[in-house]
């Protein structure tokens, strides 16, 4: 019997991901990220209709360091998940199918999420 030692199929070792798809992939988990987070805004609220002392409890637990860290990396996520639903909008218009088109925009809408997780961090921190 001879063997080959051809692989049996493309797998990560040897096929790389192509950008857009890297991007949908992302477009799909960071939806599901927004879903924890929007627990997390549920706790919140809950925690602000209970009174003070839920309110301050929530406060401590929310207020932790690793606890904004995520909160950050959510505010991230919220904007990547937007600017790439606007991505998405102009496709289903039938704009933006050319690869380059479609790698541009990719990392546009990455982009624009950082630049937008910024501004909305500096403004909530100045009030």
């Amino acid at each position: 019997m001879q063997s080959d030692n051809r692989p049996l199929s493309p797998h990560l070792q040897i096929y790389r991901l192509p950008f857009t798809a890297l991007t949908s992939i992302s477009h799909r988990i960071s939806g599901v990220l927004l879903c924890v987070g929007a627990l997390v805004l549920v706790y919140w609220l809950t925690a602000l209709a209970g009174g003070p002392r839920s309110y301050a409890t929530a406060n401590a637990v929310l207020g932790n360091g690793f606890v904004q860290l995520l909160m950050f990396v959510w505010t991230f996520v919220l904007f990547y998940h937007l600017c790439n639903g606007i991505r998405h909008l102009f496709w289903d218009a039938g704009y933006g199918f050319e690869l380059e088109t479609a790698r541009k925009s990719g990392m546009a809408a990455i982009v624009a999420a950082g630049v937008l997780t910024l501004v909305a961090w500096i403004i909530a921190l100045s009030v």
